[in-house]
């Protein structure tokens, strides 16, 4: 299954370290592995497993300033940094708890909380109103994945081996699915241009039986990829069998305590938008299509840069485009019902400009993809296309 927040293990990770010899007092042997995690090592490893950590007092520093009416730019400052570890966590408490079930329960739990983070801030958005940034951060997801972190895989990557490959088939799905979430984002954005009467309310009417069936076509991706066509998703093959380094409690709790904080954060997070986008002169549009898709991504790109390294480009694949098509597909599906359901009235008519720049993109990746190969100079190209992107938000009145 991708995952959009695959736990990489580091160097000092039990699963890396030498085996360990304990005695099996049951039957009289031996069990070669790493002994099973303590709640004291799961703190431990929770803590100092990932330089990301280190942001983590901003989490605190993000709630005070929020409680007390701090400055704007200072709350949405600390809390768009507290998000950044928060986010690799809740892919760690995801994965910890997918080693312990089997394929179809690990790649469900994967499915739902791979995107959590852009989630909980995309429906906090939705509820205060903000239509344009939730509209704006869900494009960006999918084309931050698509264009920065397989780019920049590709780039570093690149660096190290002359030529990589990975599984066609996979990346290819994948990618089709992401060509009807084009059309998907076409076709209400054609129909807002040629229907003139009551065009509010059919476009409405449109979105929402869209966002039905693109999670219907998610829904039976899954149940393609987990039950009936799993052969076709095979990955590489690890050396290292991967073993748990949380206790099954102290995932579940990491698993809550971090969406509950999430919530927290993204809340003042989402409510400082508007103060900073007028006092940085910058487009809400710019926030929410570049600045916010940093602090879902930045756990899933280090983790595609790591695989990318390592030439494991098959989990590369699966964290940057599977990361974008369960965006496209469950998370924005997710908005609009959730919309539907609280009477915000959230369409899938982007603007003319945000729906060529989709399809562009979309159409580079899948060119440079259909081969089953990749070097240095497609992931440079990669990035320049983002980079094209962002600044032509960046100049956007």
């Amino acid at each position: 299954m991708p995952v959009a927040y695959g736990a990489i293990p580091s160097a000092n990770s039990p699963r890396l370290r030498d085996p360990v010899n304990r005695a099996d007092s049951a039957q009289g042997g031996f069990i070669f592995g790493p002994p099973p995690p303590t709640v004291a090592s799961s703190i431990h490893y929770i803590f100092f497993s990932n330089w990301i950590n280190v942001l983590l007092p901003f989490a605190p520093l993000g709630i005070l300033s929020g409680l007390l009416g701090w400055n704007s730019a200072l709350t949405f400052t600390f809390n768009f940094f507290a998000l950044l570890p928060m986010a690799k966590l809740l892919g760690v408490a995801t994965e910890e708890l997918a080693l312990r079930t089997n394929q179809t329960i690990g790649g469900l739990l994967n499915a739902t909380f791979g995107n959590a983070v852009e989630l909980i801030v995309g429906l906090i958005a939705l509820q205060q109103g903000l239509l344009d940034v939730v509209r704006a951060s869900l494009l960006g997801s999918i084309l931050s994945n698509l264009l920065l972190v397989l780019g920049a895989s590709f780039l570093a990557g690149g660096i190290y081996h002359k030529n990589q490959t990975f599984n066609t088939t996979a990346a290819q799905t994948s990618a089709s699915l992401l060509s009807i979430v084009v059309m998907a984002f076409v076709v209400p954005a054609a129909f807002h241009l040629v229907v003139i009467e009551n065009s509010d309310e059919l476009l409405l009417e449109l979105s929402r039986g869209t966002a039905v069936l693109l999670f219907l076509i998610y829904v039976l991706f899954l149940v393609f990829q987990l039950k009936t066509h799993t052969e076709l998703f095979a990955g590489e093959s690890s050396e290292e069998e991967e073993e748990p380094n949380l206790t099954v409690g102290v995932s579940v709790g990491l698993l809550i305590a971090i969406t509950l904080l999430v919530s927290v954060c993204g809340e003042y997070l989402v409510g400082s938008i508007e103060s900073v986008a007028e006092s940085w002169h910058l487009s809400k549009t710019f926030v929410g299509l570049i600045m916010l898709p940093i602090v879902g991504n930045a756990a899933e790109h280090v983790t595609a840069v790591t695989c990318a390294m390592r030439n494991k480009m098959d989990l590369v694949i699966g964290v940057a485009i599977g990361s974008s098509m369960q965006i496209a597909l469950l998370v924005t599906p997710m908005c609009v019902i959730f919309g539907w359901i609280i009477g915000q009235p959230l369409t899938l008519a982007f603007s003319s400009f945000e729906t060529a720049i989709l399809f562009v993109s979309v159409f580079v990746v899948n060119s440079i993809i259909q081969d089953g190969k990749t070097n240095y100079l497609e992931g440079a190209m990669l990035l320049v296309a983002y980079c094209i992107v962002g600044w032509a938000f960046f100049v956007m009145p």
